[in-house]
């Protein structure tokens, strides 16, 4: 009569190994998973920032009220100063006039504006000045924040430093000049002015 013969050792050592490969595999699951989750929140993060920025970038910007050339010179029938008057867009947060970056275009060239200072007086080459026009809290006048959609504030360029310094170096007439104003945010707001084919009994024109 035959007896089969078992090895019981053997089938010890085949059991443990299977339980290690077992757990080792929950061990990579387990790392996997987290990797996952934490790309998951990462792109969920940027993705909110992504948005927020450019949701910002279309709300936050400025709206043009009016624009106004004065200044006129009858000698050479030129427009020196040109004044922007602006409010907040709706739905736009307070903008900050301090921080914002004009950029003036015409045929003479394109330059690159940033703020002076409250208005005393033209502005330089490569600066704005800052006026209030309707300002309930001081917030213009103080930090130069609009920050109430009844806020009015005027922007003030001087054509003729802009476009080099000289007496007749203003905006002539019939020519046009695109001003863009660019806030913190990244809002833009474009501004065509189109001087009048002519100045002569004017001493301010709409542009």
């Amino acid at each position: 009569m035959l007896t089969e013969l078992t090895n019981d050792d053997d089938r010890g050592q085949v059991g443990i190994g299977t339980l290690i490969v077992f757990i080792a595999m929950v061990l990579v699951a387990a790392i996997a998973a987290g990797v996952l989750i934490n790309t998951a929140g990462f792109l969920q993060s940027s993705a909110e920032e992504t948005g927020q920025q450019s949701s910002d970038q279309v709300t936050n910007r400025l709206q043009l009220v009016n624009a106004v050339g004065e200044d006129i010179q009858s000698s050479s029938s030129t427009i020196d100063t040109v004044k922007l008057t602006v409010k907040k867009a709706p739905g736009a947060g307070n903008i900050d006039l301090g921080s914002t970056i004009a950029q003036w275009v015409d045929s003479s060239g394109t330059y690159d504006l940033t703020y002076e200072g409250t208005y005393d007086g033209n502005p330089g080459a490569s600066e704005f000045s800052v006026a209030d026009v309707q300002d309930d809290d001081g917030s213009i006048s103080g930090s130069q924040v609009l920050n109430d959609p009844s806020d009015r504030a005027t922007i003030i360029f001087s054509a003729e430093e802009i476009r080099g310094g000289a007496a007749d170096d203003g905006l002539g007439e019939g020519e046009t000049a695109t001003v863009r104003l660019n806030t913190q945010s990244g809002g833009t707001t474009t501004a065509r002015l189109v001087v009048p084919e002519t100045l002569s009994g004017n001493s301010a024109v709409s542009l």
